[in-house]
């Protein structure tokens, strides 16, 4: 499945990107593709997938009041297409604004 901008091709990366900071109204969004480290794994040996683990950090002002585990299901509802696919595994970071600036006081 490839999702288009303007004509061209996005990567998965950049299409994770775009649907977080667009539906979660994220202030951050960082995604970064570790596909490289899980090559060898079994469940990807036959995979022609390049792209298929990622680790994200989501800071968005949707999450607050929301249970860690309602935060990481708003992510997997919103990535769905991707996981059926070819997107295998996701380490998400999700906070809310506060929480980042609370944190760093």
């Amino acid at each position: 499945m490839s999702f288009r901008n303007g004509g061209a091709i996005l990567a998965r990366g950049s299409r994770i990107k775009s649907k977080l900071q667009t539906s979660l109204e994220a202030t951050v969004v960082e995604v970064d593709d570790v596909s490289y480290q899980h090559a060898g794994h079994a469940a990807m040996k036959d995979s022609s997938d390049k792209e298929t683990h990622f680790n994200l950090k989501v800071i968005s002002p949707k999450f607050e009041g929301q249970s860690l585990l309602r935060r990481h299901r708003m992510v997997y509802e919103l990535l769905s297409d991707e996981l059926q696919s070819g997107l295998h595994a996701l380490s998400i970071v999700a906070k809310t604004p506060n929480e980042v600036t609370d944190s760093v006081k």
